[in-house]
């Protein structure tokens, strides 16, 4: 019994140091104010059974903030307006998925938790016609226009098809994922592309419906914003030790396991290394 409090109270050690070493302001209030925007599933969403909050994003934003020893607050914030939002102290961090990109890394510094890429899939009935992916080659594929896959997916078509003397992808811009979706059920296009990290969700959600093909074709990290200040650094380094201890202890992978997620793990945590 002695030994298994000595070994329980050293597994809490790290933890105590990285909440000592939190900003002065978060640990003396006890709240770690979180930015988010659910409607990203299975990122960060509502269980439509019960409205509130769910997802890969809350779930490791809680985890994180308990092995702080701290209380998440989350903030509903419209995606545009989450690293303003930073830069103003509204908010000290932001779990919705976002993307680390070159151009963000001028605002604030990431941590990369996640990544993701862009999926090509069909409607489940054609699952056979894709077995090999250079049958997407000559099909009409769809994706947002809002997003850079259209862009991906013609740099695709060039290596994959072109070069090797196949017939090109028609790409198609679509006014986002859901309706992509729904030209393909209607059959105007051919192949969707989305996040692979959506699409178990939405497999899920609509059974027999989706078939991925392929691996994903793209690869993007996505990570965790924090202020370039003195406090955003601190505080930084407090939320990757918690990250860094989960994923020692299996508890970030049961996380992502949950929603199907273990494919868009990233081992180990790293730190702004988004282009």
């Amino acid at each position: 019994m002695k030994k298994l409090m000595l070994t329980a109270a050293l597994a809490l050690l790290p933890f105590q140091g990285m909440a000592q070493d939190l900003p002065a302001r978060i640990q003396a209030g006890g709240v770690l104010t979180i930015a988010t925007n659910p409607n990203y599933a299975p990122i960060t969403y509502k269980d439509p059974a019960t409205n509130t909050l769910t997802g890969v994003d809350i779930e490791l934003g809680e985890a994180i903030a308990g092995r702080l020893g701290l209380k998440v607050v989350w903030e509903e914030i419209a995606f545009a307006q989450m690293l303003p939002s930073l830069q103003t102290g509204r908010v000290d961090m932001v779990m919705a998925g976002m993307g680390d990109t070159k151009a963000r890394q001028e605002a604030a510094d990431f941590i990369n938790y996640m990544q993701s890429g862009a999926q090509f899939y069909v409607a489940h009935g054609r699952a056979t016609e894709f077995s090999d992916v250079s049958a997407i080659c000559g099909k009409k594929v769809g994706a947002s226009r809002s997003t850079t896959w259209p862009d991906a997916i013609a740099v695709w078509s060039t290596a994959n098809c072109e070069e090797k003397g196949l017939a090109a992808v028609v790409v198609i811009g679509t006014e986002g994922s859901a309706d992509a979706r729904t030209q393909m059920k209607t059959g105007r296009i051919d192949v969707g592309v989305q996040g692979s990290e959506t699409l178990p969700y939405f497999k899920t959600l609509e059974p027999d419906t989706y078939a991925v093909v392929g691996e994903p074709f793209t690869t993007a990290l996505v990570g965790i914003p924090f202020l370039k200040t003195d406090d955003g650094v601190a505080l930084r380094a407090a939320v990757k030790g918690a990250l860094d201890a989960m994923q020692a202890d299996g508890s970030y992978d049961a996380i992502l396991a949950k929603y199907e997620l273990q494919g868009n793990a990233r081992r180990p945590i790293t730190e702004n290394m988004g282009q």
